[in-house]
């Protein structure tokens, strides 16, 4: 089944035209990775499909329903986690009280605490800093906790923007890890990333955007094998 499918999506800043004509689906299922420079738009898809931008025009399906012009707020009631870009937890809020806000519209006691058991399951150090507050944490735990956030909702669609930024390379690998291990536990994936290495070894299928626009897409492996893929964003 499609979980999200995006058609001529169109979205701009004034004069600038950030994203044109960008066309993509995710299927039930999979991790699908968005690549691309600073300044493709990706990030800009991602906060217009959560409804936290507006579209210029183009069309935004999710689960069957176009959701387009829906505001943010009920996006993220109706099934899509957002985990933006730099993690925005509430820095003087402590770990359990970041987690147990993501679930304040849930009224199944027993399933949030089952969920916040599977968090520290995934996350064993949000466990033992539980009452620290998130600003104290590193970069690192930052992010894990901005994850455990979304996985504190019963949303089947997780947005991930750029889970790797500003992390040391151990951590990037234990981030994407847990990338693979919630989607193995039944969430689909739309991932935002620059570090193009991680994102095509993770994700099922990938598009690449330049300027706003979709340049490639197709099996992650196979763009990874990608001669011009791999000297833009591999360096190789």
């Amino acid at each position: 089944m499609t979980k999200l499918k995006v058609e001529k999506l169109c979205v701009s800043y004034g004069a600038i035209n950030a994203v044109r004509d960008v066309d993509f689906q995710v299927e039930e299922g999979e991790i699908v990775a968005l690549i691309g420079a600073n300044g493709a738009g990706k990030t800009s898809i991602l906060r217009t499909i959560s409804g936290l931008e507006k579209a210029k025009s183009g069309s935004i399906i999710f689960e069957g329903k176009e959701i387009v012009r829906q505001k943010a707020h009920i996006t993220a009631a109706n099934g899509i986690a957002h985990v933006p870009e730099g993690r925005r937890i509430f820095t003087t809020l402590s770990v359990l009280d970041n987690l147990m806000l993501a679930a304040h519209q849930r009224k199944d006691a027993k399933a949030v605490k089952e969920d916040l058991e599977n968090v520290y399951n995934v996350f064993p150090r949000l466990k033992e800093r539980h009452a620290q507050p998130g600003g104290t944490l590193s970069g690192g735990e930052q992010q894990m906790l901005a994850v455990g956030r979304a996985l504190m909702t019963t949303s089947p669609l997780v947005l991930l923007d750029e889970p790797s930024m500003g992390l040391a390379p151990l951590v990037v690998e234990e981030i994407f890890a847990v990338i693979r291990r919630i989607n193995e536990q039944g969430r689909t994936v739309l991932l935002v990333e620059q570090n193009a290495q991680m994102a095509l070894s993770t994700a099922n299928r990938a598009y690449v955007l330049e300027t706003g626009m979709v340049t490639k897409s197709g099996d992650a492996k196979e763009l990874l094998k990608d001669p011009s893929i791999r000297e833009a964003y591999l360096g190789c």
